[in-house]
């Protein structure tokens, strides 16, 4: 049951992904009919800019996300067993050792990030080091581990990017039809007859629907991540209790303090601000994780 959950989150992760091109494709031919008045030329520019999108953030992410949310690096010697830990988990998911990093904050949280097995790291607050029992502790960095194991953490950052970049495209599109420079394709679409009147109409609705339309798959995502890393921390672990506790603790944890990016909220193991709209939501609900765990 815990491969096929696996196959079956990854097949959805596959078919997610191409739907944020298809997103970023539909939307670049959009943005390049109202501006340039081609749809192939918009198309094309999208693709190029999604990608350089990308890879740049493929290239410094650890880094950024976590200044982003003021992590601070630590040795063995400051918290060895929070260390020996993250050490044990990635020596059995045969990873190389990751960065180690802990956030000053109350609530119960943890999360990976990085764009390889070879640049990773870790984060976890100081809440969720208070908190959390040895078992309950390995739980929450074999979920951590198996994201950067299962390259989740190279995927969120591509998800990022491109929501970066349909929200950019979307906003000069959207600025440049404000201001008239759709006024020649509204003529053309006059010109055009019929089909130019749709094209213009589906134009305009990419403009506005396509970043709405970028976060909820960017979420669909991170969600079917989740639970796959829920069943890969138990293989690590050996111990489902010790993740099925875990979360039952996180259930119960008190919204960040501080202030969470809402690119990197995906990254955490646990929502950092409840959303009480289910299709905003960041995560999965425990109590469903926590029954898929069970029912292994």
């Amino acid at each position: 049951m815990l491969y096929d959950q696996i196959a079956s989150n990854k097949r959805r992760t596959v078919v997610l992904l191409i739907a944020f091109f298809i997103l970023l494709t539909a939307l670049g031919a959009a943005a390049g009919y109202l501006i340039l008045g081609s749809l192939e030329l918009g198309a094309f520019i999208a693709l190029i800019i999604g990608t350089i999108y990308a890879v740049s953030m493929i290239f410094q992410s650890t880094n950024v996300v976590m200044s982003m949310n003021n992590a601070r690096e630590i040795t063995e010697a400051e918290a060895p067993d929070y260390y020996h830990i993250v050490e044990d988990m990635a020596m059995v998911a045969q990873i190389p050792m990751p960065r180690v990093f802990i956030i000053e904050d109350p609530s119960l949280n943890a999360f990976a990030t990085g764009s390889s097995p070879e640049n990773a790291a870790v984060a976890a607050t100081t809440g969720l080091l208070s908190v959390m029992t040895r078992e309950e502790l390995e739980g929450v960095m074999g979920h951590e581990v198996s994201h950067i194991k299962n390259y989740d953490i190279r995927i969120a950052t591509v998800a990022v990017a491109l929501t970066a970049a349909i929200t950019m495209i979307s906003s000069i599109g959207g600025r440049f039809l404000y201001f008239g420079g759709g006024r020649r394709s509204r003529r053309d679409s006059d010109e055009n007859g019929g089909a130019g009147i749709l094209i213009l109409l589906f134009s305009i609705l990419a403009l506005v629907l396509a970043p709405m339309a970028a976060t909820i798959v960017q979420l669909a995502i991170s969600r079917q991540r989740e639970f796959l890393a829920d069943a890969s921390s138990v293989e690590l672990t050996r111990n489902p209790m010790g993740m099925i506790k875990a979360l039952e603790k996180l259930d119960n944890s008190r919204p960040m303090a501080h202030e969470v990016d809402s690119a990197s909220a995906a990254l955490y193991i646990n929502a950092p601000k409840k959303d009480l709209n289910a299709l905003f939501q960041t995560h999965p609900p425990i109590s469903e994780r926590i029954e898929r765990l069970r029912q292994m």
